[in-house]
């Protein structure tokens, strides 16, 4: 049977089943030429000022697949039937895919045939549209002609930010309504019970189960504690809200609003009948939770580092089980790529000489805490139930999927002298985006770039007047987890000695079919039991006593706090130099890498609240919930702690370069989850800029190809499969099956080991073979290298730490299959480091024992030919065997990105690129 794609919140918006048959009806095209008679808002053109731009018109950008993710139910029907696509819906789709096989002659005059021109301001030819939202006179809202991003330009600062919120609600409202019922955990009565929004209100609600009065606290107390910027954050915030919340009055009254709210059940097309909600501010601290728990939360997993401790330690005994573990585990491998690569340390969450305060589960006493409750009808069936298990293991692990690179390189090594930076986030692939474009222009305010959709007060990743930032997620910890002590019964806990009763959070949803999602009624209840350490995320023993464990999250009541950071951002008597840009980014409590460029220099800072733990605790197990190893001066009512001081976090300044794409930041720095070893995808950048600085005279069109480059690379391909071949080849191969399949593989690495079509727009892959056998061949070979000398229980454990693999094919994480971001975690340095051993290469930071054959360079050879003939014997069809968008067999399809619909409006498929969703390249030449 094929396999089904893993789907996120509102796939079912693609409506295969109830709109389409709708669609096919005769009466289609009356109901359309009906509801286009609504006229939307009229414009007249103008030309936008242009303030300071020092860029010199090399900034450049993209993000796919294009700015308008706005509907009309019109709109929707005309698209579900023919394919038509609003304006400005699609035309960023085309550029961006293009570049996979238009890079190789790039030069920095075709820069902008792959992005958009990222200079502020637009030319007056080049205006399509003005608006004074709401007859105001303090701003206006043009619209360029190639692109329709909106460039806001106020003379107030109220006005400035109406403006923002007006034209975020014009491009975005409806996956901004989604996404506020996501963080609130109600995004299955919004809209629709299917598994899928299921499993993603769980997956956020689980970690962030705030009730309205916790959403409001967290704004008062980020106002309260930040003066002047504070209540300036605050104003900023009500008078976005205020233009979000005209649009939908006017949209509403003009009947241009998306239609998905007809579609959905919340607005009637014939009488208008019905409401769409007004934005209050605690919608703002929902939406930010969600962003968060995505992309800016490292840590957590300590459970399961416990569990795979004890398996090796079972398997090895306790002294020989740790040293595996350990060495599985790499916190600080020597062969780990560098963000950070002058030598310099940054000690933090290393390995205490002795630890402290360790709480282990007694062996097999684990339960995971039951989220769901009184489930019915849709809410309790087997798809509910798979879905609610990949919500709850996506929550808990620390294998979250960072995603975003940088390239980043100094002016010393340039053809022109200055900076060259190509950077972005990797935010997954949606329709509409996730993020959105936008120039706001107005008092203490000067940026262009991308935000969050209904967190768009300000530009959260871009460029200034004359600097750029980006960032890359991190995943350093600051999620611990404690074994609080019960007492009682289940729901009371030891708090200092002190009985204490858990609180309930519960949120109760219902839904019923709609024409956009068909899935029958069904109800559940979620229910967070919350204590002073956190929500409970399992139960067990330890010790013999009953306990709960808890998660911790440094940032937790702390989503709003962020907001003082990206003030200070798009602020240009702020940012005047790398050190004041430090200075904003460590206003950000998420776990971020932050870059940034201007004309001279190059900077970079790692963000979040670090929590400074207790002497011995060791961050990679849970702790006694006891005061002695609780993090210093924490106070459980605001969850505010004593974090580590900016200078112990990896940071620097003209450096000859930088790169990361989720790798280990500095030395002694340890990273949350696991894969920091000789092995990352960050290699793939690393190689390629250090042979571009080596030789000099970077220029933005040599870094975007690199990055380009690397964005095809197969990264197992690159950097272990020469050494598997060195063991295949180190005896004559005689088994012809084993020899084609070796011949394939070598062909393919002397052709560059890409992933990478014959032709633009073939849709079919060059070395096609290769890359299927290698497909079929790495968990075949990662299995039979290791299951041997580790075990099965132990080899199952460690693959809860960390996955085997990580294809593009691969369906993973909350972003599911067709992602694009691939080769982030793997068994990639496991393999390489062993091969290398049986090898007799030279390895630093080994793994404790060698597994492949037992150490025997003749017994690993055999496992290598045994694995790759069958792999080899694999068809396509087993490789790849075909969900709801691609056949069985079909290699480009499987691999293939999709904008996954949060809508009405659906995109074609594009050619795989490991590649940032939002991008920029940047070159400023002068500075104020």
């Amino acid at each position: 049977m094929p396999r089904r794609t893993s789907r996120t919140a509102l796939d079912r918006l693609r409506t295969p089943g109830r709109l389409t048959g709708f669609l096919k009806s005769a009466s289609i095209c009356v109901l359309i030429a009906g509801l286009l008679s609504p006229l939307a808002q009229t414009a007249s053109a103008a030309e936008a000022a242009a303030p300071n731009d020092y860029c010199g018109g090399q900034c450049s950008d993209i993000l796919p697949p294009g700015e308008n993710g706005n509907a009309t139910l019109a709109q929707v029907l005309l698209n579900q039937a023919f394919g038509t696509q609003p304006d400005h819906a699609e035309d960023q789709l085309g550029p961006y895919a293009n570049l996979a096989k238009g890079y190789p002659t790039l030069t920095n005059s075709t820069i902008n045939t792959f992005f958009n021109d990222a200079s502020f301001g637009v030319a007056s030819d080049q205006v399509a549209s003005t608006l004074s939202p709401a007859g105001r006179t303090d701003v206006t809202i043009v619209r360029d002609k190639k692109t329709g991003v909106p460039h806001i330009t106020g003379t107030t600062r109220y006005g400035t930010e109406f403006g923002a919120g007006y034209a975020a609600a014009q491009d975005r409202l409806w996956l901004m309504d989604v996404f506020r019922h996501v963080g609130r955990g109600q995004l299955t009565a919004f809209a629709g019970g299917a598994p899928s929004n299921q499993g993603l209100e769980q997956q956020f609600w689980r970690n962030a189960p705030y009730s309205e009065a916790d959403l409001q606290a967290q704004i008062d107390n980020a106002v309260a504690a930040n003066g002047a910027r504070g209540q300036q954050a605050l104003a900023d915030a009500n008078a976005y809200l205020a233009g979000i919340n005209s649009y939908i009055d006017a949209s509403d009254s003009g009947r241009y609003f998306p239609g998905e709210y007809v579609l959905t059940g919340h607005k009637d097309s014939i009488t208008n009948a019905g409401t769409i909600e007004h934005f209050k501010i605690t919608d703002l601290v929902a939406l930010a939770s969600v962003i968060g728990a995505l992309f800016g939360s490292g840590g957590g997993g300590e459970v399961n580092n416990a569990i795979s401790l004890m398996a090796a330690q079972e398997r090895y005994g306790v002294t020989k089980g740790t040293e595996v573990w350990e060495s599985f585990r790499e916190r600080n491998d020597p062969e780990a790529v560098l963000t950070v690569h002058n030598g310099e340390s940054f000690p933090y969450a290393t390995k205490p000489a002795n630890a402290q305060g360790e709480a282990l589960p007694d062996a097999g006493s684990v339960t995971t805490e039951p989220l769901v409750h009184d489930a019915t009808g849709t809410g309790a069936d087997q798809s509910a139930s798979a879905a609610s298990a990949t919500a709850t293991a996506n929550a808990l692990t620390s294998a979250k999927r960072g995603m975003s690179n940088a390239l980043v390189v100094s002016g010393k090594y340039t053809a022109g002298g200055h900076p060259v930076a190509v950077f972005g986030p990797q935010t997954g692939y949606f329709a509409p985006q996730l993020l959105m474009l936008q120039e706001i222009q107005g008092p203490g305010i000067s940026a262009r770039g991308a935000s969050f959709a209904g967190l768009s007060m300000y530009v959260e990743l871009g460029r200034g007047q004359d600097y750029s930032w980006s960032a890359t997620t991190s995943g350093q910890d600051i999620i611990d987890t404690y074994a609080v002590e019960l007492c009682q019964d289940d729901y009371h806990y030891l708090y200092h000695g002190t009985c204490t009763a858990m609180e309930k959070i519960e949120q109760k949803n219902s839904w019923a079919p709609t024409t956009a999602d068909s899935t029958a009624k069904g109800s559940y209840t979620m229910r967070v039991w919350r204590t002073k350490y956190g929500p409970v995320e399992y139960r067990a023993t330890a010790g013999g006593k009953k306990v709960a464990y808890t998660t911790l999250r440094s940032s937790y009541l702390h989503e709003a706090d962020s907001i003082i950071g990206f003030q200070m951002l798009n602020d240009p008597d702020y940012v005047k130099s790398p050190q004041t840009f430090q200075s904003a980014v460590q206003h950000i409590n998420y776990t971020f890498n932050w870059f940034y460029a201007d004309s001279t220099h190059t900077a970079y800072y790692n963000s979040g609240n670090n929590p400074v733990r207790a002497s011995g605790v060791d961050a990679e197990f849970p702790v006694w919930a006891q005061s002695a190893y609780e993090w210093k001066n924490w106070n459980p009512a605001t969850n505010t702690a004593d974090y580590t001081p900016a200078s112990a976090h990896p940071n620097s300044i003209d450096q000859d370069y930088y790169i990361s794409w989720n790798n280990k930041q500095a030395k002694d720095y340890t990273t949350a989850p696991w894969g920091d070893g000789s092995v990352h995808r960050g290699n793939l950048l690393e190689d390629r800029v250090k042979k571009l600085v080596a030789a000099g005279g970077v220029t933005r069109a040599s870094l975007v190809k690199a990055m380009a480059d690397a964005s095809l690379a197969d990264l197992r391909a690159e950097d272990v499969l020469p050494d598997l071949l060195k063991v295949v080849n180190s005896s004559p191969v005689t088994d012809s099956t084993a020899a084609a399949a070796v011949s394939k593989l070598q062909a393919w690495l002397t052709a560059g080991g890409k992933r990478t079509e014959t032709s633009a727009g073939s849709k079919k892959y060059a070395d096609a073979d290769a890359v299927r056998i290698l497909d079929a061949w790495w968990p075949l070979l990662a299995k039979g290298i290791f299951e041997p000398g580790l075990g099965t229980d132990l080899y199952t454990a460690v693959q809860a730490n960390l996955p085997v693999d990580e294809s593009p094919s691969a369906a993973h994480g909350p972003t599911g299959a067709h992602a694009g971001s691939s080769f982030q975690y793997g068994w990639w340095s496991y393999v390489d480091k062993d091969v290398r051993a049986v090898l007799g290469e030279s390895v630093q930071g080994p793994l404790a024992d060698k597994y492949c054959g037992g150490g025997s360079l003749s017994a690993c050879r055999d496992t290598l030919i045994s694995t790759l003939k069958t792999a080899a014997g694999k068809t396509a069809a087993q490789v790849y065997p075909g969900d709801d968008l691609c056949s069985a067999g079909d290699q480009w399809c499987a691999d293939s990105i999709v904008q996954r619909t949060l809508g009405g409006i659906k995109h074609y498929n594009i050619s795989w690129q490991n590649r940032p969703t939002f991008q920029q390249v940047v070159e400023f030449t002068s500075h104020r």
